[in-house]
């Protein structure tokens, strides 16, 4: 991929980051960047279609610092031509999935940017239960620009090399009020979950099921029915309203700590 292009200022409605690919023609990074980066390397990238900030009742969403955490405590992101299938009921946790691409909680010593595309080697995973559906979060560090990468093979590595750090994530999750399923599982379990996902989202993608609403347009996929050339793609960009050309600012209630509040 080539990079990114930044439409409008942040903190607006109006804010979106695309993908390009390396010709410089705009990409979905849902369907068009590839599962893998290499053998048993995942590419994580944020895995919508365009990046814009969640909007709830027609206001901007922002994440908030429930203590002692100061929003996320990896780098969060997903597993692009991945899909957790709603219609599909996980063996392994009773529910089914939550209509989304596969997550990511990358616990390498780099703080990613915002639309980067990384090369991860997954380790374990945690099935997260939110309104009855599955959400499956695999842990996962840098392959490539981390210095300790290579000290990592599967999850039983992380207690011993970030002692505290799986711990904290089950507290996170706790206080963000998700249920979880059992415990983390192992690299192999880990594996046949993405593999699976994979699966769904190719049935996805190929219209063998319906994805109820799900933006399936992409630039690369042969055999999918919603295959576009450059020129849609860019439509869709050309089509956005005007940018907004005053910075925004972030809510003051934004920075504040919040603490969770025991039944």
């Amino acid at each position: 991929q080539k990079g990114t292009e930044v439409h409008t200022v942040p903190f607006s409605l109006e804010y979106r980051v695309f993908f390009k690919n390396e010709k410089g023609q705009y990409v979905f990074p849902f369907h068009d960047i590839p599962i893998y980066a290499d053998k048993d390397v995942f590419h994580m990238v944020h895995p919508l279609n365009t990046i814009k900030q969640d909007v709830k009742k027609e206001k901007l969403r922002y994440f908030v610092n429930l203590f002692p955490y100061k929003g996320y405590i990896w780098n969060y992101g997903a597993i692009p031509q991945t899909w957790e299938d709603p219609g599909h009921n996980d063996k392994h946790t009773g529910c089914c999935g939550d209509n989304d691409p596969t997550d990511v909680c990358e616990i390498g010593s780099k703080v990613c940017a915002r639309g980067e595309i990384i090369d991860t080697k997954a380790l374990g995973i945690l099935a997260m239960i939110d309104k009855r559906e599955t959400d499956w979060k695999v842990i996962a560090t840098l392959t490539v620009d981390d210095p300790y990468a290579a000290n990592y093979s599967d999850i039983n590595d992380v207690k011993w090399l970030k002692p505290g750090y799986l711990e904290a994530t089950l507290d996170w999750v706790r206080r963000y009020k998700f249920a979880f399923k059992a415990a983390f599982k192992d690299k192999d379990f880990t594996t046949d979950i993405i593999k699976s996902t994979h699966d769904h989202w190719k049935a996805l993608v190929t219209k063998k099921i319906n994805g109820k609403g799900i933006s399936c347009m992409n630039t690369t996929v042969s055999e999918s029915p919603f295959k576009c050339d450059p020129d849609a793609a860019r439509a869709i960009v050309d089509a956005l309203p005007p940018s907004c050309e005053s910075a925004c600012t972030v809510p003051t209630d934004v920075d504040k700590w919040f603490r969770h509040q025991k039944n």
